[in-house]
């Protein structure tokens, strides 16, 4: 009889075969374009992809020598945006206090990509409608169908659906294999991880 974590991992093994890698290099060579014009990298997401925001900043950061950074990492002002104007806005605001500008990026991650008409993540559909209005570059790892983040970015890695009922815990697992494999690849990393170069 089959486990549950070989049919997790069986499905893990089917969503790499079927991963764009087309789309993960246009995905580098994007932000690497970003990042050679003087750029900021934004990165948003919600509930778990709000952790890996916060992850991928420092490994952007660190490993990249991007200026990057998430509006999710500073709960003060998250909460108080949230409490005083509403989530749907949290982010555009932030994103306008931070000036986002042409030149700089943003980097979804999302399960649904964010959709107004179903009423899910409208606050990274109108950091991405402000994103568009000022020419701004949109990246994103998402799951589904993409959502509003396809529709509207430079470039974007969709995580395949393999398991109606696992679409979240696939696409949340894997958008982190994806920006492991951005921040190693060698048109964006810059400096050395430690445990590679402890002999």
């Amino acid at each position: 009889m089959e486990t549950f974590s070989k049919k997790y991992l069986d499905e893990s093994i089917e969503l790499i075969r079927r991963l764009d890698t087309d789309s993960i290099e246009a995905v580098a060579e994007g932000l690497a374009g970003v990042r050679a014009g003087g750029g900021r990298l934004f990165i948003l997401g919600v509930g778990g992809s709000a952790g890996h925001a916060g992850h991928a900043v420092n490994d952007f950061r660190k490993l990249c020598a991007f200026e990057a950074y998430a509006p999710t990492d500073n709960v003060s002002e998250l909460t108080a945006r949230v409490n005083d104007e509403g989530w749907d806005t949290c982010f555009v605001e932030w994103l306008r206090v931070s000036r986002l500008r042409a030149g700089d990026g943003i980097l979804i991650f999302s399960v649904g990509g964010g959709n107004r008409e179903k009423n899910v993540s409208v606050n990274l559909v109108r950091s991405l409608e402000l994103a568009r209005e000022v020419s701004a570059k949109v990246f994103g790892i998402v799951g589904r169908d993409g959502g509003f983040t396809k529709q509207v970015a430079d470039a974007c890695v969709l995580v395949p659906t393999v398991a109606t009922d696992r679409v979240t815990p696939h696409t949340e697992g894997f958008a982190a294999v994806v920006w492991h494999l951005l921040v190693s690849h060698p048109r964006l990393q810059r400096a050395a991880t430690k445990w590679e170069s402890v002999r």
